[in-house]
């Protein structure tokens, strides 16, 4: 099984959205480029404001549940604990984020 990732998104105004990947940096490209018509886009969740790594995409798959099952409050104050500021973790680790086709050139 690959690796998977449960991640929190924000948006300006305070939306969360959260969601879970096996291919952690396309992902938030996709977020931050509004790819994907739904939630995310609808509400402009493009900050990453909180992630956890998983070995394992199935024990992502569980935490992400759990998270969606969290009142806004224990949500925040989970995302206090990585991200005090509530920052873009993105910009902050200076991440590159790429495409599949970029990776595979690499």
């Amino acid at each position: 099984m690959p690796a998977g990732f449960t991640y929190i998104m924000g948006s300006n105004t305070g939306t969360l959205y959260i969601g879970v990947t096996s291919e952690f940096d396309i992902r938030i490209k996709q977020h931050k480029e509004g790819a994907f018509e739904g939630f995310s886009k609808k509400y402009g969740c493009t900050r990453l404001l909180y992630y956890e790594k998983y070995e394992d995409i199935r024990t992502a798959i569980a935490r992400e549940k759990q998270l969606k099952g969290w009142r806004r409050k224990k949500k925040l104050d989970l995302i206090r604990t990585l991200n005090t500021g509530f920052k873009d973790l993105a910009e902050k680790l200076d991440w590159r984020l790429i495409t599949r086709h970029e990776r595979m050139d690499m």
